[in-house]
């Protein structure tokens, strides 16, 4: 079964409504984290930023 540009759309569409969502989670989380506990919180923040920037590079080596 060959499926075709809209359903491909759709699928796009369902991803990006659950990945908003998410993303409200995530903030609400970080605000906890910063309220109950900021040193650590920011210390997690830094190891994700530092592991975010690694695998920015290597998208990069994909893309150039």
């Amino acid at each position: 079964m060959k499926k075709n540009s809209k359903f491909y759309l759709s699928v796009i569409k369902k991803i990006e409504n659950i990945r908003k969502e998410n993303n409200v989670n995530w903030m609400n989380l970080l605000r906890l984290a910063f309220k109950k506990s900021p040193k650590e919180a920011a210390l997690v923040m830094s190891k994700i930023y530092r592991d975010d920037s690694r695998i920015s590079e290597l998208v990069k080596k994909l893309t150039t």
